[in-house]
């Protein structure tokens, strides 16, 4: 086994890594802003795509970075030696891996890999970077070098595998899907466009051009062309060995069609003679086209070495400005370069989302909900510029009862009534804008924010997705209305406010908030009818204090009253008819009242409301729910350690404490009710003790998310089907760990709070 070693080379984040291809599950994210994401291994495996219908090579999960054969390859073949794989991907450099001298370099976003072959004489240097502009392409430079002592002969052939098509195809229709490509070659490579797509959409008209462009350093152009895959790699041959490389053909010439295949850009170049310490370069652009770029424009802008380095040149200084901003210096200069990638990690969540890197394998791509105010919350400390217009168009995503828009667009404020049919909300969702609300408030200090006016959202789901509206109509759009067809718009204050309203209400058999759909833990998704979320019922108490305190300060710059939807008024029940938040039964009626009032459309009536009315009535919430979670979710197990319970599971159960199975324990239960101030200082250091206790595993990085509960847990969530030490179930979960450690510190145990971190 080889041991692989990395340090960063300069201040600027660039790394460099010994060996990386002995790494399996090693990948690297290369995206810009116009929607392409790519992803490359030190093999070069990893896809190249912009969204679910539109992938330019074969889509991949992370066992296909070291299972399949089909990667960006480029070979030589050489006279008295055979093939070689720069890449290193031919069927005897993957038997000997050890053979090869292999180094990666990388940095902000770009990706080099240097491969040495001492026996051969020959060095390959190879790399990729997607450009920092809105063309949807990955570029790749290969460099040979001749590091011997006698002139190399050398053929060499890029072999790039084109995909063209759906992700949906990779197992349904992969075979009737090749059959709609049509393949042509041109003077500078292979191009591939389907005549119809088949994914979730319906058969279409497909408009895409999927391109492997090639040019020598000088601009010269391939020489042949092998775009067909079993013309390829020949009867029984492989990608990793392949028959026009390993018994060298010719390959066909420029403006040949070829219908009904599956595609490969393979170029062969003109053959050189290296003499003794001489380099040869070739580029390679690998793209997705629409009906308004042309690849011989690609090739304009990138094929030559020249114009290749001016790319890479300006992709560096533009992520390298992008990450200037925010900048950390600590006694350990080491760490302060690992803290520049951790500011490109939101950048890139925004990119990808949960869907498109090997192992972030979730579905279909998109944000959801929890991401657009997480977001922010990077950009509010990352950009330059005036994010409040962003962060205002949101809003346009809550709907009357509370909930939101699952159904996020590609557009800021854009959402989408539910295509999938899924009747699904998160109990957590209502309170992550008002975090990122305050932040950019405390920022800027623009009070007058909250008194801004946005629309609401409307489909077909209604009483927090629990009813239908039968009358709504997708014609009528998905904005919410008043009973004459007028557009409601409502103050962001009045958003924050039914975000945080309607879970009050909204409560289980212990007073506790519903669980609903999940929690942030999207595995806790089976215990919507009886389960309840004591972890974010603190995070909304919390929630409910900070809003009040905003509503005075609002009052303090001169506003002394707001207007809210008449609708409205009855939540808050201490300015009109207050109810006994301790009876349930109050509570559901009054919800029940105000869900069936705005089950269809608004008056449009508005009510002005005093603002210290308003914060009397949030604090009130607050102190409440403070003082119940104190009394009522403390627990206290048979060896003496205590905490709080995180959650009640869909037989009204609570879930921690002792059990059969052992302890049971959650970190979240903990976090919001140490960050929200509802700990008193002795509950804080007992939770500590406890998390030490039952949470902490160095061997995992720190705290895990929970103890092993040792059962599937039908009634609660799907994640405890998971091994336990993976995803949601019993991980290091990185996010929760950070939110536990911010807890610690404003609760004034630096030290514990330091122990967290340090251990990530």
């Amino acid at each position: 086994m080889i041991t692989t070693t990395w340090h960063f080379c300069d201040d600027n984040g660039t790394f460099e890594l010994t060996a990386p291809h002995t790494s399996s599950y090693l990948y690297f994210p290369l995206v810009n802003e116009s929607g392409l994401v790519s992803v490359v291994s030190p093999t070069l495996h990893g896809d190249i795509k912009t969204n679910q219908n539109t992938f330019l090579t074969l889509p991949v999960s992370v066992e296909d970075l070291h299972t399949s054969r089909a990667a960006r390859n480029f070979w030589v073949h050489v006279p008295g030696f055979g093939a070689w794989s720069v890449t290193g991907n031919s069927a005897s450099q993957l038997a000997q891996p050890a053979a090869e001298e292999v180094k990666l370099h990388a940095g902000f976003l770009w990706h080099t890999l240097e491969r040495t072959n001492s026996t051969l004489g020959l060095r390959a240097t190879v790399t990729n970077f997607v450009p920092a502009n809105h063309d949807q392409a990955e570029l790749m430079r290969v460099t040979l070098t001749n590091i011997g002592d006698r002139p190399l002969m050398l053929t060499p052939t890029a072999a790039i595998p084109i995909y063209g098509r759906s992700a949906d195809n990779l197992r349904d229709h992969r075979h009737v899907t090749s059959l709609l490509h049509r393949t042509r070659t041109q003077r500078h490579g292979v191009l591939v466009k389907p005549t119809l797509s088949f994914d979730e959409r319906g058969h279409q008209p497909n408009s895409i051009t999927y391109a492997v462009l090639g040019a020598e350093e000088d601009g010269t152009p391939p020489r042949e062309f092998f775009p067909v895959v079993e013309d390829f790699i020949g009867e029984g041959g492989t990608l990793d060995w392949p028959e026009a490389i390993v018994e060298p053909k010719p390959g066909l010439g420029a403006d040949v069609m070829i219908a009904g295949y599956e595609a490969i850009g393979g170029l062969r170049f003109n053959s050189i003679a290296l003499t003794p310490s001489q380099s040869k370069s070739f580029i390679l652009v690998l793209a997705i086209l629409d009906e308004d770029t042309s690849a011989d424009e690609l090739i304009g802008r990138y094929g030559s070495t020249a114009r290749f380095d001016r790319a890479l040149a300006d992709t560096q200084a533009y992520w390298s400005q992008k990450l200037a901003t925010l900048r950390f210096q600590t006694r350990e200069a080491r760490f302060d370069q690992w803290l520049k990638w951790v500011t490109l990690q939101p950048i890139l969540r925004r990119s990808v989302g949960n869907s498109w890197l090997p192992y972030h394998d979730y579905g279909r791509g998109g944000r959801g909900w929890r991401d657009l105010w997480q977001d922010i919350l990077t950009l509010l400390l990352t950009e330059t510029d005036d994010v409040s217009e962003l962060l205002f168009s949101n809003f346009a995503g809550v709907r009357c009862d509370g909930s939101n828009a699952t159904i996020i667009g590609s557009a800021p404020g854009e959402f989408k009534a539910d295509r999938n049919n899924i009747p699904r909300v998160w109990m957590d969702h209502g309170a992550w804008p008002l975090l990122t609300t305050k932040l950019y408030i405390d920022q800027t200090g623009d009070l007058a924010f909250l008194l801004r006016e946005q629309v609401y959202f409307k489909d077909r789901l209604n009483y927090r997705a629990q009813q239908r509206d039968d009358v709504w109509q997708a014609a009528q759009g998905t904005q919410q209305r008043t009973a004459d067809g007028e557009v409601y718009r409502g103050t962001v204050l009045e958003h924050l406010l039914l975000q945080h309203l309607t879970p009050f209400f909204n409560v289980g058999e212990h007073n506790i908030i519903r669980l609903e759909g999940a929690d942030w833990n999207d595995g806790l998704d089976l215990a919507r009818t009886r389960g309840e979320s004591v972890a974010f019922t603190a995070l909304y108490a919390s929630n409910f204090k900070q809003l009040s305190e905003l509503v005075l300060a609002v009052e303090k710059s001169g506003t002394h009253e707001v207007e809210i939807a008449a609708e409205l008024l009855p939540l808050l029940d201490t300015a009109q008819h207050t109810i006994d938040y301790n009876s349930i039964a109050a509570k559901h009626e009054r919800l029940s009242a105000y869900f069936e009032s705005v089950r269809q459309t608004l008056t449009g009536k508005k009510i002005r409301v005093t603002l210290g009315d308003l914060a009397n009535d949030l604090r009130r919430k607050a102190e409440w729910i403070f003082e119940h979670l104190r009394q009522q979710e403390w627990i206290t197990d048979q060896a003496g350690f205590a905490w709080f319970n995180g959650y009640y599971d869909n037989d009204g159960l609570r879930v921690e404490g002792d059990h059969p199975n052992g302890v049971r324990m959650t970190l979240t239960g903990q976090v919001f009710t140490l960050r929200g101030g509802i700990a008193t200082d002795e509950q804080a250091r007992e939770i500590v003790r406890a998390a030490d206790r039952y949470l902490y595993e160095p061997r995992m990085g720190g705290y895990r998310l929970n103890t092993d509960f040792g059962a599937v847990l039908l009634n609660l969530g799907r994640c405890f089907g998971f091994a336990f030490g993976h995803k949601e179930n019993g991980a290091m979960f990185s996010h929760m760990a950070v939110m536990y450690a911010n807890a610690l510190y404003q609760r004034g145990f630096i030290v514990e709070g330091f122990k967290v971190l340090n251990e990530l």
